[in-house]
């Protein structure tokens, strides 16, 4: 506690604009370093040590990389939708983005995508005070099938036989994601032999 204000102990990473709203000065948000109780991970971002609530890797994105969004294999894991942990967050930024700082924990694996396959089908998980961008299933489905060299053929099938077992699937979104994103004959050839 500084001067009478006190960290949400359920928030993980705070920005220094959060931090500043909440009535911390540079100085407070210093002191806090100082004790440990807030540790540094860039010019805007800061990690609460005292955090007591569900740990995710995926909270960091924003840290370093605040519009990132999760997607391929993390996104994938996220809906259960392959057996496969990836040992690394999978993080789509838009092309001509920059990240100016990787951590050394989490590890993330950076996407350039354009913008049509950036902008496409994001959606924003708050979890308590913690939130992160991820695709949702069908646009997941989707990028993975268009990746499926880099992702594993293997990876590819474990996935769509998964997501088609899925009571709240959407075939039609599913397929007019595939059409934008020009890889609509690839899913339609994937789904004929799956379906």
């Amino acid at each position: 506690m500084v001067n009478g204000l006190k960290l949400p102990r359920d928030q993980m990473i705070f920005s220094v604009d959060e931090l500043k709203k909440a009535g911390y000065s540079h100085y407070k948000i210093n002191q806090l370093v100082e004790d440990g109780t807030l540790l540094k991970l860039n010019k805007k971002y800061y990690e609460n040590t005292e955090y007591n609530g569900e740990e995710s890797d995926f909270y960091y994105v924003q840290a370093y990389a605040p519009k990132g969004v999760v997607c391929l294999m993390s996104a994938a894991s996220y809906y259960n939708l392959t057996t496969f942990r990836p040992d690394s967050v999978d993080v789509a930024i838009q092309r001509k983005a920059k990240i100016s700082t990787m951590p050394d924990w989490p590890v993330l694996s950076v996407y350039y995508y354009a913008d049509d396959r950036f902008k496409t089908g994001i959606e924003t998980v708050q979890e308590g005070r913690n939130h992160f961008k991820i695709y949702d299933v069908e646009k997941t489905v989707v990028d993975i099938v268009c990746f499926r060299e880099k992702v594993g053929i293997e990876e590819t099938k474990e996935i769509l036989v998964n997501y088609l077992r899925r009571k709240d699937r959407n075939l039609n979104r599913l397929l007019r994601y595939a059409e934008m994103l020009k890889c609509g004959e690839v899913m339609k050839t994937y789904l004929e032999v799956l379906v």
